[in-house]
């Protein structure tokens, strides 16, 4: 009974503190919605801070006041903070170590030899801050001995051939059996200083841009032939005519003839000459120059049932082959040679010629020249072997 009279009191108590609490909640909410005048109180000043206490008067009047900075500070900056990432009295900083990152083994090889040096720990603390391995600090670099052969012969070719550029010399190398490929040569170009040559300008298609009359395009050895002129003087001023024909298919040049005069008659018998060494070709391309459209000319190619393809007025790059032979050969050779006499003028040429035609790479045929020089083997001595 005495349990169960507790329990009853404890209820009852728990009614009326819940009943006194809602009312004094009810009469809080009516005296606030009444309003101060309808209370009798005084609206209360937010600047009146009279019910604080001096340490939040403090704070609050530097709160409210924006333009004051607290005691020992600038006006409108944030008081210094300490550091509190100062280092302990083991580490010890230099100023001059900002290098970027260390990204290569061999940057961080001396990353790690100067933080020997300078800070006087040992290997092992330093590789491992560095993330290091202490295999590849110790890694001496051996140099390989067909390097510096490679170098060298890369040094003697941009000699010889000054209007080279890297990937010329590459695929010289490349047939004389060395086995490097671009990268390499481009790398040891750059660390002799060597100087690339400047690239030739695009040409344009080799048809005409409506599309009306293609291109005859070479199917085979003597299918086409083109040639053209190429103007030069010597020392005394006087003019050179060069009269070049190639090979379309075959990429070949096979006459480069310096003379002071060049008309009709002397390309009908240089043509002819050409055609008793290397047979009679099918048609051939040209411009519109008065040697090549002479009535005895073209009288000459119908007796020999040769077709004559004549470019358009002002478009060259029809005759794109010739064109581009006339580019190299200036660029190469006449921009760099100085003639004194038209003897010297042919004989310089046509060593270029022979050049060209035997050990020059050609980019269209894969690196190789158009007609590189073979050698017939003796049969007795590979019957024997």
């Amino acid at each position: 009974m005495l349990g169960w009279t507790v329990i009853g009191r404890s209820n009852a108590q728990e009614t009326s503190s819940t009943r006194r609490d809602h009312s004094a909640s009810s009469h809080r909410r009516d005296r606030a919605e009444q309003g101060p005048e309808l209370r009798g109180d005084r609206p209360q000043d937010r600047r009146d801070n009279r019910h604080l206490g001096p340490l939040a008067a403090r704070v609050w009047r530097s709160q409210g006041r924006p333009s004051e900075a607290p005691e020992g500070a600038r006006a409108g900056k944030c008081p210094p903070q300490e550091d509190r990432c100062q280092p302990g009295h083991r580490h010890r900083h230099f100023k001059d170590c900002r290098l970027g990152k260390l990204l290569s083994p061999a940057r961080r090889r001396e990353c790690v030899g100067a933080a020997r040096t300078r800070l006087q720990v040992s290997e092992r603390r330093a590789c491992r801050v560095l993330g290091q391995l202490r295999s590849t600090q110790r890694y001496v670099q051996t140099q390989d001995s067909d390097h510096t052969k490679l170098r060298t012969r890369i040094l003697e070719i941009a000699k010889e051939y000054g209007r080279y550029g890297y990937r010329q010399v590459t695929r010289l190398l490349n047939l004389e059996g060395w086995n490097v490929g671009h990268d390499r040569v481009y790398t040891i170009w750059r660390e002799e200083g060597l100087q690339v040559p400047q690239k030739q300008p695009k040409r344009a298609r080799l048809w005409l841009t409506d599309g009306s009359c293609i291109r005859l395009r070479p199917e085979r050895r003597n299918h086409v032939w083109s040639y053209d002129f190429v103007a030069d003087r010597t020392h005394d001023g006087r003019p050179i005519k060069i009269f070049n024909v190639i090979d379309e298919f075959t990429r070949e040049c096979l006459a480069s003839v310096a003379m002071r005069r060049i008309r009709s008659q002397e390309v009908i018998l240089l043509l002819a000459d050409l055609m008793i060494e290397h047979g009679c070709h099918t048609h051939v391309r040209s411009d519109n120059g008065p040697e090549f459209i002479a009535k005895n000319l073209m009288r000459w190619f119908k007796q020999l049932e040769v077709q004559p393809l004549f470019i358009e007025p002002g478009s060259p790059w029809e005759n794109g082959y010739c064109e581009s032979f006339n580019g190299k050969m200036r660029y190469e050779l006449l921009d760099g040679e100085i003639f004194f006499s038209l003897k010297e003028a042919q004989v310089v040429i046509e060593n270029w010629r022979q050049h060209y035609n035997k050990v020059r790479p050609h980019s269209s045929l894969g690196g190789r020249p158009p007609a590189p020089e073979t050698k017939q083997p003796d049969l007795k001595v590979l019957a024997a072997s």
